[in-house]
C-alpha cells in the first residue's frame, strides 16, 4: 500500500519560472477576497508570490486535468497565510495532489469512509499534500462561511515549519512563551468543547487542529472573530503579522 501512495504522489520536477497573464490577476481579483482587498500594489506583489509557488511547486491530479484556475487557487491559500512574511517559502512542500472529491486515506474516492478533504503528508509522504479540489472552490466561493479547506492545509504547514505539528507556529513569531499559548489554547478547546463558544467543533480536536480552525476564522470572519475572541484575534494578528480587521476596512 506505501508504494501505490508513493507512486500516488510522485511528482514531475517544477518548472522555475512560471509564465504570468494578466487573466490570472483577473481571476485572483474575481474569485479571492483576500486578494480584492489589496492595494493595487500589493496585489502585483501577491501575483509574483502566486507565480513563485507555481514555479516552484508541483501541483498534480490523477485522472484530470490540473488548470491554471486550479494552480491560482492553490497559489492563493498558500499565500494567503503567510501574507506578513514577504520572504516566506515552504521548504516543507514539494508537490500539492489535487482529488476529485472527498477521500480515505487510502486517498480513494467515493468509498463510505471518503470523508477527507484535505491532507498533509507526514513520514515517507513527508513534503506532500492532498486536497480535493472541489472543496478547494467552495473555500474560495464563500468567504464567510469560517471554512477554507486550501487555509486550513497551509496552516498545517506553517505549523509544521519547525518540525512538529503541534499548533505552535513557532517559526511565526516568538512572542507568547509556549506554555502561556498552550494555557490559552486549553482553555478554549474546553470552551469548544462544552459548547460555550461558536467555534466549529472541530477546533476541538487537537492543539494542531484549533490552530488551523481558528485561522479559517481569522481569515475569513476577522470582524467577527474580533467582536466575540478578542483575546484569540490578537494572538492570532500578531502570529500572522496581519491586521484583516484594518484590511477589511471595518
Amino acid at each position: 500500500m506505501l508504494q501505490s501512495l508513493l507512486r500516488l504522489f510522485k511528482s514531475r520536477p517544477p518548472s522555475p519560472v512560471y509564465p504570468w497573464s494578466a487573466k490570472y490577476s483577473a481571476f485572483l481579483l474575481e474569485n479571492v477576497d483576500f486578494y480584492k482587498k489589496l492595494s493595487k500594489g500589493d496585489q502585483a506583489r501577491f501575483d509574483k508570490r502566486c507565480q513563485a509557488f507555481i514555479g516552484s511547486t508541483a501541483i498534480e491530479a490523477g485522472n484530470f486535468e490540473v488548470s491554471e484556475e486550479d494552480k491560482l487557487l492553490v497559489a492563493a491559500s498558500a499565500v494567503i497565510p503567510v501574507w506578513g512574511f514577504p520572504k516566506w517559502q515552504y521548504f516543507n512542500l514539494k508537490t500539492v495532489y489535487l482529488m476529485p472529491g472527498a477521500f480515505n486515506h487510502d486517498f480513494v474516492c467515493g468509498q463510505a469512509d471518503s470523508t477527507l478533504i484535505g491532507m498533509v503528508g507526514s513520514g515517507p509522504l513527508s513534503g506532500k499534500m492532498a486536497l480535493s479540489r472541489p472543496h478547494l472552490y467552495l473555500g474560495f466561493e464563500n468567504s464567510k462561511d469560517k471554512r477554507n479547506v486550501g487555509i486550513h492545509e497551509f496552516v498545517h504547514l506553517v505549523d509544521m515549519m519547525d518540525g512538529v505539528c503541534d499548533g505552535m507556529p513557532e517559526r511565526l513569531d516568538k512572542f507568547i512563551s509556549i506554555a502561556l499559548w498552550f494555557d490559552f489554547v486549553e482553555k478554549e478547546i474546553t470552551k469548544i468543547a462544552r459548547g460555550k463558544t461558536n467555534i466549529d467543533i472541530y477546533g476541538a480536536t487537537n492543539y494542531q487542529e484549533f490552530f488551523a480552525v481558528v485561522s479559517e476564522y481569522f481569515f475569513e470572519r476577522p470582524r467577527m472573530l474580533k467582536k466575540r475572541h478578542p483575546e484569540l484575534y490578537e494572538h492570532l494578528s500578531k502570529f500572522y503579522r496581519q491586521n484583516m480587521h484594518e484590511m477589511a476596512g471595518l
